[in-house]
């Protein structure tokens, strides 16, 4: 049985646009799961971070991985990408945000489902909105109007 899982993907440290295409990719191919639906690409100011421009992107993930391990996936594709965490919101070579799973809600010290701040951030909610019409409503589009971001 197969989920559908959202994962907002993003970068501001090296090549950022390929770091995102690239995740896009290494998620299709993660077991059990694949692709299958993705925004286009955004370049977005750093919220409640520094350093360069982001370039982000959400896409649609069927899959077969209960969220954790799920989580655990992310996590080492993160890794791979040269992901670092010398502080809270440093500038990243990879970022992957598991932001629902399913319907999914649920808190641990590891993983809160639906994600905590999706309603924040546009570079979330815009791309999300693209592809997942019905998980964002204009009221939250309106609370994040004065940030920062455009479509690629």
């Amino acid at each position: 049985m197969t989920v559908r899982a959202y994962v907002a993907i993003g970068a501001n440290l090296g090549d950022a646009r390929a770091a995102v295409l690239r995740a896009m990719t290494d998620l299709d191919a993660l077991p059990g799961s694949r692709v299958v639906s993705r925004s286009s690409l955004y370049r977005s100011a750093p919220v409640d971070a520094s350093g360069p421009d982001f370039i982000n992107a959400v896409v649609a993930l069927e899959t077969g991985l209960a969220p954790e391990p799920l989580l655990r996936e992310l996590q080492r594709l993160e890794l791979g990408a040269g992901r670092e965490r010398p502080y809270r919101n440093a500038p990243r070579t990879l970022d992957l945000d598991l932001l629902y799973h399913g319907d999914a809600a649920m808190a641990t010290p590891a993983l809160t489902l639906p994600h905590p701040r999706i309603s924040e951030r546009a570079f979330v909610l815009l791309p999300l909105a693209e592809i997942a019409p019905d998980r964002v409503t204009q009221a939250q589009l309106r609370q994040v109007s004065d940030q920062r971001i455009e479509r690629l």
